[in-house]
């Protein structure tokens, strides 16, 4: 019995001496804070190790974090992740679709964005550009023909609308004389024309009657209208009203509009088109609504892996330009022991408790060895 309890006793003493030396070394890791004297003389392990060797556990921990926890590599692994990628989607259209479908006005997102346009700005830089563009083109043109300064293309397509332009006029022709109202026209011309001859004309109407001579001429009209040789002429004389047109100069053919004028219409139907003012007050969804679709399905997944890409590339010199070594260096170096001691306790909070444990049970083992040696030696 006696030698259980001096075994015991041996144990307990050894755990507790183990416990509690563990211990005592973990929290001399960061206690005390400072150093403490007696005279001239510095108690020692006083600081703890880690406000004693800070400056250089900052060091280390930089070099640690750059050479083998955010290393280029890694980083461009992780940006060039098809998951990731669409993730970067999947994020960017969450925050974007509002603002697709958005009702509030343009001009109100360009004030909230502090960009510094307007309508009154917008239309006075179109005057004035307006204004100097159309002088210095009349200026510039005046001297040279309409089909010098036309395009090629513009000529050609002109040339080959004439037909078109031809069938077109003939056929509203035919549609006029045709109709009730181009009867009647070509009723009151003939009753004009008997008229204007006199006893020749009255003559003659007696003799066929004004309505039968317009049911006469009507058809006549419309077959003379129809006929090839009609459009042929027709067909001719605009073609040669076109070339004569390409002859003259610019200034010939704006020589009865002043520049105020000229520019004025211009700029009018330049605010017509544009409808600035318009476009401001409309809201911002209803502009993007319609590209919705192909923005987020086309361009943004493909924004998104250009972007990953080009990031990827340039994120070794990026990162070498950063110095995230003396950033997190500085970082470290700036917290207090005490919130060094937090960060460290906070992950290896387990790990010391499991090290104070371990001294408890390595003391118990060797308070056991002591007290058989104690019984035997007794």
């Amino acid at each position: 019995m006696n030698a259980f309890i001096l075994i015991l006793f041996m144990v307990a003493v050894g755990a507790l001496i183990g416990g509690v030396t563990n211990h005592l070394a973990i929290k001399m890791l960061f206690r005390p804070y400072r150093a403490y004297y007696i005279g001239r003389f510095r108690i020692p392990f006083t600081p703890g190790l880690i406000p004693r060797r800070r400056d250089e556990l900052a060091v280390s921990m930089g070099k640690t974090v750059v050479d083998h926890l955010l290393t280029p590599d890694s980083l461009q692994k992780k940006l060039l992740n098809p998951a990731f990628k669409g993730e970067a989607v999947k994020y960017l259209k969450a925050e974007l679709t509002p603002i697709f479908q958005s009702e509030k006005p343009i001009g109100e997102w360009i004030e909230e964005f502090n960009i510094p346009v307007n309508t009154i700005m917008i239309h006075d830089y179109l005057d004035k550009w307006i204004e100097r563009k159309v002088i210095d083109t009349r200026l510039s043109y005046a001297d040279r023909s309409l089909g010098e300064v036309m395009p090629l293309e513009w000529k050609e397509k002109a040339d080959e609308k004439i037909p078109a332009i031809v069938a077109m006029i003939a056929g509203k022709a035919e549609d006029y004389f045709t109709s009730p109202e181009g009867k009647a026209k070509v009723k009151v011309m003939i009753d004009d024309f008997l008229k204007e001859r006199g006893r020749l004309g009255n003559m003659i109407g007696m003799f066929l009657g004004n309505t039968s001579v317009a049911d006469k001429v009507q058809p006549e009209i419309v077959k003379f209208i129809k006929h090839p040789g009609t459009q042929e002429i027709l067909l001719n004389l605009i073609r040669s009203e076109w070339e004569k047109l390409q002859e003259k100069t610019v200034g010939e053919l704006t020589e009865s509009f002043s520049d105020e004028a000229l520019v004025s219409s211009v700029q009018s139907f330049a605010k017509r088109v544009l409808k600035v003012d318009e476009f401001f007050s409309s809201p911002l969804g209803s502009v993007l609504s319609r590209h919705e679709e192909t923005f987020f399905t086309k361009l943004l997944p493909a924004w998104v892996d250009q972007g990953t890409d080009l990031l990827g590339r340039k994120l070794p010199g990026v990162m070498e330009k950063m110095n995230l070594q003396e950033i997190v260096q500085e970082q470290v170096s700036s917290f207090s022991v005490g919130r060094l001691e937090e960060l460290v306790l906070g992950i290896s909070k387990r790990e010391f408790k499991m090290i104070t444990y371990l001294g408890a049970l390595l003391g118990g083992v060797i308070g056991i060895i002591q007290g058989i040696f104690a019984l035997l030696i007794g």
